[in-house]
């Protein structure tokens, strides 16, 4: 009886231990943690697309850096909405993570913009990334995230949305 609850139990969580492995994508040791990373897809001919996740930092630290095989030039980049109310891209050099606060990479904010892609990248593509942290004494951490390639329209609701 205790291995068939045992075998129930496993089967019921096989698919949200999978699930979660999409959504938690740094190493266990590792002092940045990254969720819920992904990419927008693209059409043909397309040559450049957005990368977005949640960042926690153990301890106060700085995103200094992201490189992809997925693209010639990969930047950080803040959206902002200028006093004319149009809204505004430029390349940041950097962003603070503070301590045990979540900062999130979306669409109408921070991101990650893959510039002059290698190829297409369709929904469901597995998009390499890896991101640079410098810690607070100095030292660099890399941390490589997979994300997940979904639909050109994911994304697109409040504060969402915008073109290159």
């Amino acid at each position: 009886m205790r291995k068939l609850f045992a075998l129930s139990a496993f089967a019921f969580l096989l698919p949200c231990l999978a699930q979660a492995h999409d959504h938690v994508a740094a190493p266990a040791g590792a002092s940045v943690q990254v969720s819920d990373p992904w990419v927008r897809a693209t059409v043909p001919q397309q040559r450049s697309t957005g990368a977005f996740m949640s960042l926690t930092a153990s301890s106060d630290a700085r995103l200094v850096g992201v490189a992809s095989p997925a693209a010639k030039v990969v930047e950080l980049h803040e959206m902002t909405l200028g006093a004319d109310k149009v809204m505004r891209m430029r390349a940041v050099e950097g962003l603070d993570l503070p301590a045990g606060k979540p900062v999130a990479l979306t669409s109408g904010g921070y991101h990650v913009m893959l510039i002059d892609l290698a190829a297409q990248v369709k929904e469901g593509d597995r998009v390499p990334l890896t991101l640079t942290v410098e810690l607070a004494d100095g030292k660099r951490e890399s941390i490589a995230v997979e994300a997940v390639a979904r639909s050109l329209t994911h994304g697109h609701g409040a504060g969402g949305g915008h073109r290159h």
